[in-house]
């Protein structure tokens, strides 16, 4: 009987079947930061348990440092949580990389680039956004902060039931202009926000190979906006060669990266039969895209208009917004572009928003800022002179952290305030009470700080 990669992967960590369904999974890392794990750690501590693999087990500051360079507050509740995470990885014993480390940053850019994340492992963490590692062959979910407690206690994971399995075929040349995250977020504006509920989701396809493994990982860490438990993209080359380039601290050399390589060459579906679910897309003719609305799945190309509001949701998303039926989003003003986020902080991120910033300036009345996802992006992107390149345009160069994704750290909007932002979510007051987000590719979020309005990077290219 053919297997999915999901399949195969979940079959290698099954330690028990449990009575009345579900599994005991064995977990190969878990990655922790300063929101979800204060009262995991409190319980560990109630009960007199050490944490049991301590080895496999990654904690960092992101969610709540400040990025702008200001001093920890110590009083605030995000300092207060930062000093707990320090206090609890020295008492248990698990590597912490701190605010302003080397090794710090926002801890779905890390575990890649610290070569971390590997094929064929289970990896998990307190943040729905763990799907981003599936981009390397990896099993990857978020969990609540009891199961990060039973994970810091057994290294395993209770698994009520085993998702289903959903292949979807992506195939097509992008077109200039137009990257992963215009990909995700047209593949979420046709499955929906619950499109992928109750899956596991696989991607391939001749569009997913010509990815590298950044594009990859933003499509993987977008699978949870569509109701997915987990998004998958099987290794080959492409993933190997980025786990043996660059000065990776964590992933296997020698004798053991080769066996890491005759491993991945299996981790793959058997046949496209072995799926639950089988969906297709074709990216020959995709535009940029951007949301209107308050959930990914209320998406537009950049030049359309906005669409007449099928329910009471979508035009709920409409008042919060701001916005009518027919409007085109290329009128819209923005106040604030932020690059950045789990999603889209990497070199290549940067790299590509730079294209379109350079010898052009910010618009009048924008603030633009850039957040790079982790201290060694921050360093790369000064060697090769990024950040002089942003600053000249009138961007804010910032440290590494989650920053204005969420809000929790300083970085937010005011009421009403609009912004084009790289992140993963335009919930209502995501960014700040009643802040109203829109999201986008970060070429199409540089774009747009120059002209001032949601503008079609095509016009700079």
């Amino acid at each position: 009987m053919p297997s999915t990669l999901f399949d195969k992967v979940w079959n290698e960590h099954v330690v028990a079947d449990l009575p009345g369904g579900g599994a005991l999974l064995f977990i190969d890392r878990h990655l922790v930061h300063e929101v979800t794990s204060p009262q995991a750690f409190d319980g560990l501590r109630e009960h007199g348990r050490p944490v049991r693999r301590p080895d496999l087990t990654f904690a960092t500051a992101d969610h709540n440092v400040p990025t702008d360079g200001r001093a920890i507050d110590v009083s605030s509740l995000s300092g207060k949580q930062l000093a707990a995470l320090t206090r609890n990885c020295e008492e248990f014993g698990v590597p912490l990389f701190p605010y302003g480390a080397e090794k710090q940053g926002i801890v779905h850019v890390i575990g890649p680039q610290l070569g971390i994340t590997l094929p064929g492992l289970t990896i998990v963490c307190g943040d729905s956004h763990t799907s981003t590692h599936g981009a390397f062959g990896a099993l990857a979910f978020g969990i609540g902060t009891t199961e990060v407690e039973h994970v810091l206690a057994t290294q395993t994971l209770r698994a009520s039931s085993k998702p289903k399995s959903l292949g979807v075929q992506i195939d097509g040349i992008f077109g200039v202009g137009v990257g992963a995250k215009d990909l995700i977020l047209n593949l979420i504006r046709k499955l929906g926000a619950g499109g992928g509920t109750g899956y596991v989701v696989e991607y391939f396809g001749s569009a997913i190979e010509r990815l590298g493994m950044s594009g990859r990982m933003t499509v993987c860490n977008m699978s949870i906006e569509m109701g997915a438990r987990a998004g998958m993209i099987a290794p080959d080359d492409i993933t190997l060669e980025y786990i043996a380039s660059e000065d990776r601290p964590f992933a296997p050399k020698g004798a053991e990266f080769e066996r890491l390589v005759e491993h991945s060459r299996g981790l793959k579906t058997d046949a496209v039969s072995a799926f639950d679910r089988y969906e297709t897309l074709d990216i020959s003719k995709l535009s940029p895209q951007v949301t209107w609305g308050t959930t990914p799945a209320m998406t537009v190309d950049i030049g359309e208009g906005i669409p007449d509001p099928r329910d009471a949701g979508e035009q709920r998303a409409l008042t919060y917004m701001g916005l009518k039926p027919g409007m085109s989003l290329s009128e819209l003003a923005v106040n604030t572009v932020f690059i950045g986020s789990c999603t889209n902080s990497r070199i290549e991120d940067l790299r590509e928003a730079a294209l379109i910033v350079k010898g052009r300036k910010v618009a009048s009345g924008v603030r633009a800022m850039v957040v790079p996802g982790s201290h060694e992006v921050k360093r790369l992107a000064e060697q090769e002179g990024l950040d002089h390149l942003f600053r000249e345009a009138g961007f804010e160069w910032h440290q590494a952290g989650c920053s204005m994704c969420l809000g929790m750290n300083g970085d937010i909007l005011r009421p009403l305030e609009r912004s084009a932002s790289t992140s993963n979510r335009p919930y209502e007051g995501r960014q700040g009470p009643g802040s109203r987000t829109h999201l986008v590719s970060p070429m199409t979020a540089a774009a747009t700080a120059i002209k001032g309005h949601f503008t079609d990077p095509r016009e700079f290219l």
